[in-house]
């Protein structure tokens, strides 16, 4: 018995009890004709293709589990393309059939996944809500009064009606994370350049990325993997660097003030309010942000010469197939009209601008958390004022792209209304694999389920793991601390603050003598009870550790220290002899709040 949403594990642990992917097809062939949405395909795999495909999978590869995604069904969004299924970007007009799979389509393929379907989506990708289709819209599986969200709105239901185990997306303006929001699932938004979008109708194509939707994080980055990796051609592609985030103590921004906009929509505020908490249990620090250069860059991307890049990926097509647009779409394609090039200049300066004042909020942040959407509505609300209502939905993510972010949506809770809300996870560009453990952390801590199942457990099996970052743990105590006169030494070559703690309680600080800059000298006495002294967890690279080692003078030197909480990391300690008629300075507490009493002296 199959549970009602399809993840990997549970999957995988089918398989190996017996299930085989023809017995898999047929179940999916049976959840397809039972779904009570019938906007959310545009094109069915036929059911003998899907037999054919799960037989050739059996006959490929027999064993069962042998490869990454074996026998694992998914729907694909119908702008990228899929060998033997058309291509209409949800026009029927310009439809087209591709010669090849979408690159992303071959690597799945490959890994041994299954195409049940080409789904619905806004238009040529353009808009968050999922109404602007000629083939209906698909609703909320959870009030089918409620929009799915857009623009990869059949492919979220779905994975939350449980009819695919993971789906594909794109996202330019938030469309891989809006629907997640909207339908209690994680959607994973790349690094743009990271997946390749050959095979894939462009909306604004500097910007444009295929996203995944699934269960659980854990899922979502198993398939981001497979897709990962440079490919000449797309001309956005690039070659990863991997950006490596704290394990502890995260550092995670939050709105405030005037920022914090839900367009009176009381029950996602409380949810965001909620997350914030989580966040504090699971050890992050908490920061209020400006959100006001982040905004200001999300209002470019609509109200700004970006959508031009809208006009230029059908400009020949709209020339002469105007009508076949839906209306809305093609108001906001027909608008880049008023843009020329002068224009699309002052756009890349003002966006120049607005990245140097982002950059000065993220020096207190490792992270940001937002609402993924302020709000949502209902299918006939989204009728009635298109593009206002549509616009609130890409206030917290028309940014991202725009700013070379990777961003995680995960499941907050649902309100008082019954509805699902949640929260983004936002990083630098690379930092794809640091943001995920945290991510899954805060989803496990909703306790929302996946997707239609509110009370599902997430398996512990798709639990995500902190990545080996391949950096060294550094402890330091006296003068390399945050904003004493040798911090220089860890930020120049790229070292990351983890955490403010405090030593176990055995360990004692000195004044060491005749040092410039003053430093201290911390040693441990088994059976010293104090309270332990304030120090500071770093990480570097294993190049700048060894060149900062070498250069600590005696008495120093690099040894195991023992923290509050029973973890032992690297760190300065000094010989004993060093010590004989120094100051000790224990019960300050550490050698912050020494300097802090040598000035008030002086």
């Amino acid at each position: 018995m199959l549970p009602t949403i399809l993840d990997l594990a549970s999957l995988k642990s089918a398989y190996a009890s017996g299930l085989t992917p023809l017995d898999l097809v047929e179940e999916v062939i049976a959840r397809r004709k039972a779904s009570d949405d019938p906007a959310v395909f545009i094109t069915q795999t036929p059911d003998e293709d899907l037999r054919a495909a799960a037989k050739a999978l059996m006959a490929r590869a027999p064993e069962p589990n042998s490869l990454p995604l074996w026998g694992v069904p998914f729907a694909v969004k119908d702008n990228i393309d899929v060998s033997g299924l058309p291509t209409t970007a949800a026009c029927p007009a310009f439809a087209y059939q591709p010669e090849k799979d979408a690159t992303v389509v071959a690597r799945l393929k490959a890994a041994g996944a299954i195409v049940i379907g080409k789904t619905n989506l806004d238009q040529f990708a353009t808009g968050l809500n999922g109404t602007r289709s000629p083939y209906g819209a698909p609703r909320s599986v959870f009030d089918k009064a409620y929009v799915s969200g857009g623009s990869s709105s059949g492919s979220a239901v779905t994975v939350a009606a449980g009819l695919a185990s993971f789906a594909l997306g794109t996202d330019t303006a938030g469309s891989g994370r809006v629907p997640a929001a909207f339908n209690n699932l994680v959607g994973i938004k790349p690094t743009p350049g990271l997946v390749p979008n050959v095979g894939v109708v462009p909306a604004c194509r500097s910007v444009d990325v295929v996203t995944v939707f699934a269960a659980t994080v854990g899922d979502g980055v198993a398939i981001r993997k497979v897709m990962d990796g440079y490919d000449a051609g797309d001309p956005y592609s690039r070659k990863a660097s991997p950006v490596a985030l704290p394990g502890s103590g995260l550092r995670i921004g939050v709105l405030e003030g005037a920022e914090r906009e839900f367009f009176g929509n009381k029950a996602v505020e409380a949810l965001y309010d909620q997350a914030i908490e989580r966040a504090k249990s699971l050890g992050a620090t908490i920061v209020p942000f400006d959100y006001a250069p982040f905004r200001q860059a999300a209002e470019l991307l609509y109200n700004g010469p970006w959508v031009a890049e809208r006009l230029a990926a059908v400009k020949e097509f709209i020339g002469t197939n105007a009508e076949d647009f839906d209306p809305t779409v093609r108001t906001i394609i027909e608008g880049a009209r008023g843009y020329d090039a002068v224009a699309a200049f002052e756009g890349q300066y003002k966006l120049g601008h607005l990245r140097q004042k982002a950059l000065v909020e993220w020096e207190k942040l490792d992270v940001l958390m937002l609402p993924t959407s302020p709000t949502t509505y209902t299918v006939e609300a989204m009728l009635a004022d298109p593009i206002v209502n549509n616009s609130h939905f890409g206030r917290y993510t028309n940014f991202a792209n725009l700013f070379g972010y990777a961003a995680i949506a995960v499941p907050g809770g649902f309100g008082s209304d019954g509805l699902p809300s949640g929260v983004t996870f936002f990083g630098p560009s690379f930092s794809d694999d640091a943001l995920a453990p945290f991510a899954d952390a805060m989803h496990r801590a909703a306790q929302s389920g996946m997707g239609k199942d509110k009370t599902a457990a997430l398996p512990e099996a798709s639990k995500v793991a902190e990545p080996d970052d391949g950096l060294v743990t550094i402890m330091v105590v006296g003068a390399h601390l945050t904003g004493m006169p040798l911090n220089h030494e860890l930020t120049g070559p790229g070292g990351k603050l983890v955490k403010t703690c405090r030593t176990a309680g055995d360990y004692r600080l000195f004044v060491l003598p005749n040092t410039t800059p003053p430093k201290p000298g911390l040693i441990r006495e088994p059976g010293f009870e104090g309270k332990g002294l304030e120090v500071e967890v770093w990480k570097v690279t294993p190049s700048a550790f060894g060149r900062f080692v070498q250069n600590i003078p005696a008495p120093l030197g690099i040894g195991k220290v023992t923290l509050d909480d029973g973890a032992q990391v690297s760190g300065f300690l000094c010989e004993p002899y060093a010590i004989q008629g120094a100051r000790e300075v224990t019960d300050l507490g550490g050698w912050r709040a020494y300097v802090s009493a040598e000035r008030s002296q002086k």
